[in-house]
């Protein structure tokens, strides 16, 4: 990311900070919250709050490939999906790459490339764009391969996934779906049947890798959970290894046993705002009543990050900083990010600005630098005459 701007301040609006909304101003400087009588943006009638990080989104999988068959340049996704997520306010976030014996745009050869994108767009992004590798559990044979690659790139976060039975039904069926997936990945559906089998076959390394991987995440100090636990059993076998991030969780018994052992809580913002799980699992909103869940992410859609915040204030579930900082301090604290999800002398200059009355976010600030600005928030910061540019394209 670029350097930051000059310093400002913001004025009259109603700031989340100390966990209270409060009429206060926010002043900014070299990228950082600080404070000092500073060249002043009037934002009466907007809410100021910290930033969105955003643990999971995979929305980035639209930019890349509008249409199955149609994928595009991975610097003009990216571009796409760094604006997309400032937009809506997002100022951290982790794109979930999948490492899979699947293969195509999920394998490890994607993986790579993707990666290497990323290194190479990152000084130009408005936002602090980071990888979560979803690595499936039977990938046994790429364990040097995954490692050097975590090293290489300085990726941070890494969920198991075990997607295998699921693909297994699909194979017994011989339906379409599997044949979709044959030719999404890249392979005759024959080729596909052989990888899938290939995967079964590693069944009794599989332990062994996870705890291998668990050991060497340790070390390099990459965070590190499972992905749609299906049980109690599942959960506290991944606790037990260190994956401790229980993301997406499909029943309720395995989240009650993160609770119960002290692992965070992950839902999709998307099943707040669509009343439950499409597939018919466990309802984030029923976990957020519960006490059982610590954070929402955007998994597929960067403006239920938001909405899912007042819908829960207008549901009367929690207030609206509690409901902010499941998008904000929370995941910060769950990915040990010390300086960010907060706004606070000498935290990153990570801001959120929303109209009040339409609840839109119409500016995002990361790292004290304007990622997004729009509507009446912009004519505000024009009219000023602070001294703020957009950032450059």
């Amino acid at each position: 990311m670029s350097a930051s701007l000059p310093s400002f301040r913001l004025t009259g609006a109603t700031v989340l900070r100390d966990g209270a909304l409060q009429r206060r101003s926010v002043a900014v400087a070299e990228g950082r919250i600080t404070k000092g009588p500073l060249p002043a943006v009037d934002l009466t009638g907007y809410l100021i709050l910290p930033g969105i990080v955003d643990l999971h989104g995979d929305a980035f999988e639209r930019h890349l490939a509008p249409r199955p068959s149609a994928p595009f340049r991975l610097d003009i996704a990216l571009r796409a999906t760094d604006r997309d997520a400032a937009a809506n306010g997002v100022t951290t976030a982790w794109l979930a790459h999948g490492w899979s014996w699947e293969g195509g745009r999920r394998g490890p050869d994607h993986a790579e490339v993707f990666l290497a994108a990323l290194d190479a767009y990152r000084p130009q992004a408005l936002v602090d764009l980071r990888v979560q590798l979803r690595c499936e559990t039977h990938t046994v044979e790429t364990a040097d391969r995954l490692l050097a690659a975590v090293r290489r790139h300085g990726v941070d976060y890494v969920v198991f996934n075990n997607h295998l039975d699921e693909a297994l039904i699909e194979a017994e069926r011989s339906g379409p779906d599997f044949a979709l997936w044959a030719r999404q990945a890249g392979r005759s559906l024959e080729d596909h049947l052989e990888a899938l089998k290939a995967a079964r076959a590693q069944a009794r390394t599989v332990p062994r890798y996870l705890c291998r991987l668990a050991e060497a995440f340790d070390t390099l100090g990459v965070s590190y959970g499972s992905h749609d636990d299906a049980d109690g059993e599942t959960r506290e076998m991944f606790s037990m290894i260190g994956a401790k991030i229980c993301e997406f969780p499909t029943r309720r018994s395995a989240a009650a046993l993160a609770r119960a052992v002290g692992d965070p809580v992950v839902m999709g913002a998307p099943n707040v705002m669509r009343g439950g799980s499409q597939a018919g699992n466990v309802s984030a909103a029923d976990l957020l009543r519960k006490g059982q869940c610590d954070a929402l992410v955007s998994d597929y859609y960067y403006p239920a990050l938001a909405a899912a915040a007042f819908r829960l204030v207008d549901d009367g579930t929690m207030s609206l900083p509690q409901a902010w900082s499941l998008i904000s301090a929370r995941p910060a604290e769950i990915l040990r990010l010390a300086d960010r999800g907060v706004i606070d002398y000498g935290k990153r200059a990570d801001l959120a600005v929303v109209n009040e009355r339409t609840r839109v976010v119409e500016a995002t600030i990361a790292g004290g630098r304007v990622g997004y600005l729009a509507g009446e928030a912009a004519h505000r910061f024009f009219a000023a005459g602070a001294p703020l540019a957009l950032a450059a394209e």
